[in-house]
């Protein structure tokens, strides 16, 4: 009697068994492979650097995969053919055709993803263990990082003091996605102020809607007409120990237009640079391709604006102590 209910049992685990292996089967039907494509153009970096990136970032960011063997079985493989589609949507270092401006900014976006911890995903170094960035990894790129600053300053400076606000051209320039340079952030409000390890000055301020949005914590999503403006300056260490703002680096722009910048999270980006406040990117396309990834993965909680300093609830805060 045992024995024929074990029998019963078998049966249908059995049924499930080959059943399920024959949906796997057919699943494989519905697999394309990932387009090949050549190398176009690789990045040039060091040898210890190209190694960080070759073993953690490669295999999603070029056009060459070294894919695992699960890696390539339907359902799976669905999944990871559309990570690195959007992948190299954002970085392909195959593709790597940047001034050598771009490939520094490139290079500041990947070390602030490796530092904090959001690149390489967490869920493909739990497939992939040999993937994980090591402290003494971060370092190596940090140190590569900072050193392209003085490989791309300028070589003659007509005044160390010199800033945006007295070197500003004639016209202002546009952004190729559309964004403005204007001088009017000069007298908005200060928003917050922070520094970086790349011994910057940054300065953050906001138009009255996006000063607004800030007190009223209104910021999912921010509203339309919000503008936000980071201005970067090289720090300067006086004789006496004073550190104040010496170079104008750059103008970092944030319009918030939900229309029109649909693919951005609503946000249009820009950054004009140097004396002449040069735009960066060849075409529209570029804050897609460089900006929004940082955000998305780092600032989502604040409506993807970094640097934006939270109202305390002193209510909240005195129920929270007394528990």
């Amino acid at each position: 009697m045992d024995s024929s209910k074990k029998k019963r049992t078998v049966k249908p685990i059995a049924i499930l068994f080959l059943a399920a292996v024959a949906v796997l089967i057919t699943l494989q039907l519905f697999n394309p492979s990932l387009e090949g494509k050549p190398v176009a153009k690789k990045i040039e970096a060091p040898r210890e650097v190209l190694a960080i990136l070759e073993n953690s970032c490669f295999n999603c960011h070029s056009n060459k995969q070294n894919l695992s063997w699960y890696d390539k079985i339907a359902p799976i493989s669905w999944a990871v053919n559309k990570d690195v589609k959007r992948a190299k949507e954002v970085l392909n270092f195959s593709e790597w055709n940047y001034s050598a401006g771009e490939h520094q900014g490139k290079m500041y976006a990947i070390l602030n993803m490796m530092q904090s911890g959001k690149m390489p995903l967490h869920e493909y170094t739990l497939l992939h263990p040999s993937a994980k960035i090591t402290q003494k990894d971060i370092e190596t790129i940090r140190k590569y990082t900072l050193s392209l600053a003085s490989l791309n300053a300028p070589k003659k400076e007509k005044d160390p003091h010199q800033n945006v606000q007295n070197s500003v051209p004639a016209k202002f320039p546009v952004s190729p996605n559309g964004v403005k340079y204007t001088d009017d952030f000069k007298n908005w409000k200060v928003i917050s102020m922070s520094t970086l390890f790349d011994h910057s000055i940054r300065v953050i301020y906001g138009n009255d809607t996006a000063v607004k949005a800030v007190e009223t914590e209104n910021f999912h999503p921010w509203p339309d007409g919000s503008i936000i403006v980071k201005s970067v300056w090289k720090q300067e260490e006086l004789a006496d120990g004073e550190v104040r703002a010496g170079a104008f680096v750059n103008a970092q722009f944030m319009v918030k237009d939900a229309k029109k910048y649909t693919d951005t999270e609503g946000w249009g980006f820009a950054k004009f640079s140097g004396n002449d406040l040069h735009p960066t990117g060849k075409t529209a396309s570029f804050a897609r391709e460089s900006c929004i990834a940082c955000h998305r993965q780092l600032a989502e909680k604040t409506g993807y604006l970094f640097d934006v300093p939270m109202k305390v609830n002193t209510e909240r805060l005195i129920k929270n102590l007394e528990k």
